[in-house]
C-alpha cells in the first residue's frame, strides 16, 4: 500500500509520518469529551495533529470505524473498572462498597468525562443509546450480585444497587463540582445509606491511601 498525496486543505506533516492508531484515537477521544460527537471529524483531527487527512485511512476505514473504536474505549474505561471493583477483595461489606465508589474519584478508575460524553451522544443516536442501556444493565447486575453476596435478598439488593449507581451517574450527568476531600468526607454517609453500616476508620484510610490519579 502506498501513501496518497495530501488532499487540498491537508496540513503538512513530516515525510512518511502518519501517526498511529492510538494517536488518532487519543485525538478523537479528546474531541469527543471537549465538544461532543459532532466534534469528531477527520479533517479537524488531522489539522490538530499536523498530519495529512489521508493518513487517517491507514488506521481506520472511515469515521464510523473511528466512532466504533471510541465506544470500545469507553466501555474499557467505565464498565470494566466498575464490574471489576464489585469483585475486588473485601473483608467486609462496607469495604466492598468503598471499593466501588472510590473508582469514581480518578480517571484511572471510572472515566467520568468519557461517560458524560457518551451519554450526550446517546441522546442523538439510537444505536449508541442501546449500547449505553446494555452497559447500564451490566453495571447494575454486577452491583446487585455484589450486594447479594453480602446477604441482601434480591429486592433489597436491586434497590440498593440502583441507589448506588444512580447517585454516581447523577454526579456525572449534573456535572457536580466537588473537590476530592469534600466527596471523601461524604463516603462514610454514602456507605451507610448503601449498606446499612458505616465503614471503619481504617477502611477509609485504606481507600484514601490507595486512590490513584488526579481528583475529579
Amino acid at each position: 500500500m502506498t501513501s496518497d498525496p495530501p488532499a487540498t486543505g491537508d496540513p503538512p506533516s513530516p515525510r512518511g509520518w502518519r501517526g498511529s492508531r492510538e494517536t488518532w484515537l487519543d485525538a478523537a477521544h479528546a474531541a469527543l469529551t471537549a465538544g461532543g460527537v459532532d466534534a469528531v471529524k477527520i479533517l479537524p483531527l488531522a489539522q490538530g495533529l499536523g498530519l495529512s487527512r489521508t493518513s487517517f485511512y491507514w488506521f481506520f476505514k472511515d469515521r464510523g470505524d473511528l466512532l466504533a473504536a471510541l465506544l470500545e474505549r469507553w466501555e474499557a474505561a467505565t464498565t470494566r473498572p466498575l464490574t471489576a471493583a464489585t469483585s475486588a477483595y473485601a473483608a467486609t461489606e462496607t469495604e466492598a462498597m468503598l471499593n466501588v465508589i472510590a473508582i469514581f474519584l480518578s480517571e484511572d478508575g471510572f472515566a467520568s468525562a468519557t461517560e458524560g460524553a457518551v451519554r450526550a451522544w446517546a441522546q442523538q443516536d439510537a444505536a449508541v443509546a442501546a449500547r449505553l442501556a446494555a452497559a447500564d444493565a451490566e453495571r447494575l447486575d454486577a452491583l446487585r450480585a455484589m450486594l447479594m453476596r453480602w446477604g441482601h435478598d434480591a429486592a433489597d439488593a436491586d434497590t440498593r444497587a440502583r441507589t448506588v449507581y444512580l447517585v454516581q451517574i447523577g454526579y456525572i450527568s449534573m456535572r457536580v463540582e466537588e473537590d476530592r476531600e469534600e466527596r471523601l468526607a461524604r463516603f462514610p454517609h454514602y456507605v451507610e445509606i448503601y449498606t446499612g453500616r458505616r465503614p471503619a476508620p481504617g477502611e477509609m484510610e485504606r481507600i484514601r491511601a490507595g486512590l490513584p490519579g488526579p481528583p475529579r
